[in-house]
């Protein structure tokens, strides 16, 4: 039986943390792409699929009567998400993050993929005739064009409510600039 234990997850997040955000940061502003994140996203990566794989290996050990293997396989999928976590963190500091950001990043993720990353695989499952993965590859190509549609209403939307909000804020600054200024001339 799997027993999870809090140290391993503190071990790992305290190793992560020891990479200097400084010059992760330096770097991530300079557009200069450093070893240190390729090896921060590839650790991402491997994290976020290691999670989703023991999610799948959950779901088929308990289908087949295994619990106990279930449930050890989804205690550790959930540490999986927690070093995945820990790595996002070097990746996009929360100091510099904003909800418009994020979505330009996950329109980039969504537009990659439905435009070089799902042909490119459609095309090689095509040339070895499988074609199931044709089929997956198209569904994807598909699925990704609409999240990216969507994260890009949701962007345009909440570009609109900034603006609108800031027009109204502007009021209240010139509305409270006057009154101190017939205060100050009152004086």
């Amino acid at each position: 039986m799997f027993i999870y234990h809090p140290f391993h997850t503190d071990c790992i997040k305290q190793i992560v943390l020891s990479i200097t955000l400084e010059h992760i940061m330096a770097n991530q502003e300079s557009n200069i792409k450093s070893v240190t994140i390729g090896n921060l996203e590839s650790a991402f990566a491997g994290e976020s699929m290691a999670h989703i794989k023991y999610r799948y290996f959950a779901k088929l050990a308990r289908a087949a009567g295994a619990e106990e293997v279930a449930q050890a396989f989804e205690a550790t999928a959930e540490q999986e998400v927690m070093h995945a976590f820990g790595h996002l963190d070097l990746l996009y500091p929360k100091a510099q993050m904003t909800p418009a950001k994020a979505l330009e990043i996950a329109i980039e993720g969504e537009t990659y993929e439905y435009t070089e990353m799902y042909p490119k695989f459609r095309h090689l499952a095509v040339e070895e005739g499988n074609q199931a993965a044709v089929a997956e590859y198209d569904q994807q190509i598909a699925e990704s064009q609409e999240h990216a549609e969507n994260f890009k209403r949701t962007l345009e939307i909440a570009a609109k409510r900034f603006a609108a909000l800031a027009k109204v804020e502007e009021r209240h600054a010139n509305h409270y600039q006057s009154v101190l200024d017939a205060f100050n001339a009152a004086q």
